[in-house]
């Protein structure tokens, strides 16, 4: 039986925390609650965790902000915990890092599937990168290229053909490789989502929308009329460029 997983619960409410912490210790994870950011970062100093759960609503700093810390800091994985039912508010989260939103009142099952299916997709992060980079040459190292662009996989650095760095969210970076893994193949908005947050439970589909728009802005796409991410009217979105190792033979 593989060892579980550590999962920190940050939220100001002591009986959620109490009450979550034995629920998900029943399915093989293994729970630490907190109950505001300065408690979470003492958490993060003594201990690994593999997600840490998060509420918007905290004292002090709120959610949003200790989320945009984990992915500037740690890159840990992402579950927030909101009242908040509002798709704008749900993008807001997304776009910082976010890989998952549970809108309260929930089901703790429910938060158990999320926390699994986020756990799922970050565990083979550094084999589904070994896959890509052995599928572009050995000789790509770091980067991968397309249409003179190069996108650095560990830095999640973008560059563009003139040799300007433009730099990408952590959601950008994320969409941006799950075109860079499936080129030239259509991927619905569901499909889009699933993978690049791992939400299977919820689509948003004006959050993709609006990823693929800003996307397209650091690519320096004209919005007219684009040429790397095609829109397929009525399935969804193509990648339209090979992908190549940089550095293989020309």
């Amino acid at each position: 039986m593989s060892s579980p997983a550590r999962i920190l619960i940050v939220d100001d409410d002591e009986q959620i925390r109490e009450l979550l912490c034995a629920y998900l210790a029943q399915f093989n994870l293994d729970p630490l609650g907190v109950g505001d950011g300065p408690a979470m970062r003492a958490a993060l100093a003594e201990h690994d965790f593999d997600l840490v759960v998060l509420d918007v609503m905290l004292p002090g700093e709120d959610g949003l902000s200790l989320c945009r810390q984990l992915r500037d800091t740690l890159r840990l994985p992402v579950v927030m915990l909101t009242a908040r039912g509002e798709a704008s508010d749900r993008i807001v989260g997304l776009e910082l890092g976010a890989d998952d939103y549970v809108v309260k009142p929930f089901e703790p099952r429910e938060l158990v599937a999320r926390i699994r299916t986020v756990l799922r997709r970050v565990a083979p992060e550094g084999a589904a990168a070994k896959g890509l980079a052995e599928a572009v040459g050995e000789g790509g190292g770091e980067e991968i290229g397309f249409s003179g662009w190069r996108l650095h996989r560990v830095l999640r650095q973008l560059v563009s053909p003139g040799g300007e760095v433009v730099p990408l969210s952590n959601a950008e970076f994320r969409l941006l490789w799950v075109f860079l893994e499936r080129p030239k193949r259509v991927l619905s908005r569901d499909q889009l989502l699933d993978a690049a947050r791992g939400r299977t439970m919820e689509a948003f589909d004006r959050s993709i929308d609006l990823l693929v728009s800003r996307l397209r802005q650091k690519l320096g796409e004209d919005p007219r009329d684009p040429r790397l991410i095609m829109t397929v009217r009525g399935e969804g979105y193509l990648f339209a460029s090979a992908v190549s190792g940089v550095g293989e033979t020309r």
